[in-house]
């Protein structure tokens, strides 16, 4: 029989899931299943929205072949118990602080008590996606960043999640530390590239394609992508020396004006005589749902264990 694990990616106002098989490290085609959903709703509503794409997945593959369900979930959150810690400051799941997401998903999905739901950290889901099957595959220092409304990241080493220690800063994420008047995701962000473009051109712009689309032909756009692979350069270096870091591999939608400012953050890496290869994600989301679905093989759950107490 299959041994097909659930991946399940939770977003702000969006919900996601496809069957993965675990023995062939595959995602199976057919089994997508995804909503819009009201992240202010009430523990009920988002139980509902979340339990219906699973069941509609789980139907696909049928119950008997399903080994767990594993979330890609934003925190804060104690991953270890399945309990959303959102307080108001990420704007979003207010309504269901401190509820039992296993606990209610098995009452809603009528589960039987020996099937797992683990939780994982959302950017160390992709990063643990691409290390598994994208480009991090054959290299052992991996840092996997996602680049849009927020900054997420995960250092991987070895296979495994590195969130403490001397290599890594605290957490293992990078988004909160100090940079410029502010932290680093005030900047490497949808809202921080938006924020720039109107200093320079004093036009309010809605979305980073917009800012992309202007670049061919207004100097400000470009000047403003050019500023934001430099300033990478400048903000990762530290973390590339400590880690001894092998490739960098990015994700989210600002991920796809690479080549807007491939080549300012490629200069300041040479200037520093730092070398590591960088790449763009093939997989995107589905390597949140492969990362995800991966700490249903319980060899993997009992060593990412340690990393998942500290996210």
């Amino acid at each position: 029989m299959k041994k097909i694990a659930i991946g399940v990616d939770v977003g702000g106002s969006h919900v996601s899931c496809m069957a993965y098989d675990l023995s062939e490290k595959k995602l199976l085609a057919n089994t997508l299943s995804e909503t819009d959903l009201n992240n202010q709703g009430m523990p009920d509503e988002v139980i509902s929205a979340w339990g219906g794409v699973i069941k509609s997945t789980v139907d696909a593959v049928g119950i008997e072949t399903v080994q767990g369900i594993a979330f890609a979930m934003p925190g804060p959150f104690d991953y270890l118990n399945g309990i959303p810690l959102f307080k108001g400051e990420n704007g979003k799941y207010d309504n269901i602080y401190g509820i039992n997401v296993p606990q209610k998903l098995r009452t809603y999905l009528n589960l039987d008590g020996d099937i797992p739901v683990r939780f994982i950290n959302d950017a160390t889901a992709f990063a643990i996606g691409e290390d598994q099957v994208g480009f991090a595959k054959n290299f052992q220092h991996s840092l996997s960043i996602t680049l849009g409304t927020g900054f997420g990241s995960a250092f991987i080493k070895d296979g495994l999640p590195v969130v403490d220690g001397n290599e890594v800063p605290q957490s293992g994420c990078l988004w909160h530390l100090p940079f410029e008047n502010g932290i680093a995701d005030d900047y490497f962000s949808t809202r921080g590239l938006l924020n720039r473009y109107e200093q320079l051109s004093g036009q309010k712009l809605t979305g980073v394609k917009q800012i992309a689309e202007l670049a061919s032909s207004k100097t400000e756009a470009q000047d403003v992508f050019n500023d934001f692979g430099e300033k990478m350069g400048v903000f990762l270096a530290p973390w590339i020396q400590c880690f001894h870091l092998e490739v960098l591999v990015m994700g989210g939608n600002i991920s796809r004006a690479y080549h807007l400012f491939e080549n300012s953050l490629n200069e300041y890496l040479k200037k520093e005589n730092l070398k590591i290869n960088i790449a763009i994600s093939e997989l995107k989301e589905s390597a949140s749902f492969i990362g995800a679905a991966t700490l249903i093989d319980n060899t993997f759950y009992q060593r990412t264990l340690p990393a998942l107490g500290k996210m």
